[in-house]
């Protein structure tokens, strides 16, 4: 067997936990059954997998989990189509297709010692999350973090298992917002940009990545933009557009680009580069 129809072979993972989120997103820990197969995957920060569903297909989805994290792998999926909805209906014990990882991720090596801006809307959290759990468990790496993320409501906002955690990091200012609040909700209330401009970040030595709904994205880089910060300064990923994870299928081509094996992390001067055709 080839290494090209390696990369194209699944191997069997299970389930171990799976949880609500949010009332359409589900969290699920997996583990690769083969001990050699589990050791070898080896995920950076921003990578996606293929997860497969037997009779049902295959989709790609971005691991959420950190590379510190050695137990288990954490994908965070919310239900859009014939293969989520399936998984949806999956529990610790069943078993799972997982080829990967694919992608560049991000370049959190590069990174060390700057400030990190780390925005993200609903399901959008999760490849960026990556990210912000592995800065804080090599905290002394990075310089201030900065998180400002946002939902639609108080039950669309994910991960907040883990706000009690984040919050008691050192240098890290969480700002957690909802476009609309109920009853009991005594947070931000505000479009992630909104809370963006009035959270304000400092250019200067720093990085800012977002990931989120298309509109969202939108306004936050023209906001960056007034707050001085470079085209090289801004990361976004781009894994919605991925298929197949390995430039066969043309899905996911832009320009000269391929998302899946040229990217899916692209800073904006690399987007900007592409004349139009992004």
């Amino acid at each position: 067997m080839t290494s090209a129809t390696k990369t194209l072979v699944p191997t069997i993972a299970t389930i171990i936990e799976a949880f609500d989120e949010t009332p359409d997103v589900k969290t699920f820990r997996v583990k690769i059954d083969d001990e050699t197969a589990a050791a070898a995957f080896k995920q950076r920060p921003g990578q996606v997998a293929e997860l497969s569903v037997f009779g049902a297909g295959e989709s790609v989805i971005s691991i959420t989990s950190s590379p510190t994290q050695t137990e288990y792998l954490e994908f965070s999926i919310k239900r859009c189509g014939v293969v989520t909805d399936y998984i949806h209906t999956m529990g610790a014990g069943d078993k799972l297709g997982i080829r990967g990882p694919y992608g560049n991720g991000f370049p959190v090596e590069s990174w060390k010692g700057k400030n990190l801006i780390i925005i993200g809307g609903g399901i959008g959290l999760a490849p960026v999350r990556s990210v912000l759990n592995y800065a804080i468990d090599n905290r002394d790496d990075f310089g201030h973090i900065t998180l400002v993320y946002g939902a639609r409501s108080p039950e669309d906002l994910v991960f907040k298992w883990e706000y009690e955690r984040w919050g008691a990091v050192k240098d890290l200012d969480m700002n957690i917002t909802v476009d609309c609040g109920d009853d009991k909700w005594s947070g931000k209330v505000g479009f992630v940009p909104t809370i963006l401009k009035e959270v304000a970040p400092l250019p200067e030595n720093a990085i800012a990545l977002t990931c989120g709904p298309p509109i969202m994205i939108k306004f936050v880089l023209q906001d960056l933009a007034e707050m001085n910060f470079a085209p090289e300064q801004k990361v976004t990923t781009l894994e919605g557009k991925m298929q197949c994870c390995v430039g066969l299928c043309g899905r996911c081509n832009i320009g000269s680009l391929f998302i899946c094996k040229d990217g899916p992390v692209f800073t904006l001067a690399e987007l900007n580069s592409l004349n139009g055709d992004f």
